[in-house]
């Protein structure tokens, strides 16, 4: 029999980035933006950090698509070059790896174009004093958004309500409300819940969700908490607006029980 005994030696690399996970611009066919990607490296000992780029999507299940570039048919990371993609940061140090978009000269479609920036540590191979066994090191990337608005004028974000469930969320009642942007055009969605007692029709109360970007053919669920309404039937009106106060609602019933 072979036994097998693994080392968990979770490492965190002391990487941060510090001017955000979300960068965004309005772009015109033919001209180039400059943006920055600022690394920090908290730790005191030096750091490989590589930069590569893949496409992106999210869906309301909670699951993350990570894949190549051409898998978007709205991908700009043919777009997007880098001043270098590794990087050595000494202990404390702080650098800023520079990129271009350079936008395509013929015409596109309007709306928003999208890929990440992986900022991944590359973890030196050390020896393992030969002791037995299979080291594994814990290994935190970041990703960050590159979002190119193109004739935003010309295009819509379109909200479209999948799922409404009301659950258990950490101990408190919560309404879960799958929302998907079936649109061309990203946007930060607000969700908000006006319950009206289904009998009397006496309003309980208006609730909100936190503001999520949105991004096209991509869906996220927006929590409410509505633990302070008392177990009973209620009719609500469910209402999706975004920053620019485009509006998206439906009517559903909702049965909040005790358990």
């Amino acid at each position: 029999m072979v036994t097998l005994i693994l080392q968990f030696s979770f490492l965190h690399a002391g990487i941060v980035i510090l001017n955000g996970l979300t960068h965004s611009y309005k772009i015109e066919n033919g001209k180039v933006y400059k943006g920055k990607v600022s690394i920090e490296n908290t730790g005191s000992n030096p750091q490989n950090v590589k930069l590569f780029l893949q496409d992106f999507a999210y869906h309301a299940d909670g699951t993350i698509n990570y894949t190549e570039l051409h898998t978007n048919k709205r991908s700009n990371g043919e777009w997007i070059k880098f001043s270098t993609n590794l990087v050595t940061l000494k202990g404390k140090e702080k650098t800023d790896v520079l990129y271009e978009i350079t936008v395509p000269a013929q015409a596109i479609d309007p709306g928003s174009y999208w890929s990440v920036i992986i900022v991944e540590p590359v973890e030196d191979i050390k020896p393992t004093d030969n002791k037995p066994g299979v080291s594994i090191t814990s290994v935190i990337r970041y990703a960050i958004q590159v979002i190119t608005d193109f004739e935003a004028e010309k295009a819509k974000p379109a909200l479209k309500f999948e799922s409404i469930k009301v659950e258990k969320q950490e101990g408190k009642q919560t309404a879960k409300i799958a929302i998907a942007n079936t649109g061309n055009l990203y946007c930060k969605p607000t969700a908000t819940m006006e319950i009206y007692h289904r009998k009397t029709g006496e309003k309980v109360g208006t609730y909100s969700s936190l503001t999520m970007g949105l991004l096209p053919d991509t869906s996220k669920t927006f929590y409410i908490d509505i633990s302070k309404i008392p177990p009973d039937k209620y009719k609500a009106a469910i209402i999706a607006t975004d920053e620019e106060e485009n509006a998206f609602a439906i009517n559903v019933e909702l049965e909040i029980k005790n358990d």
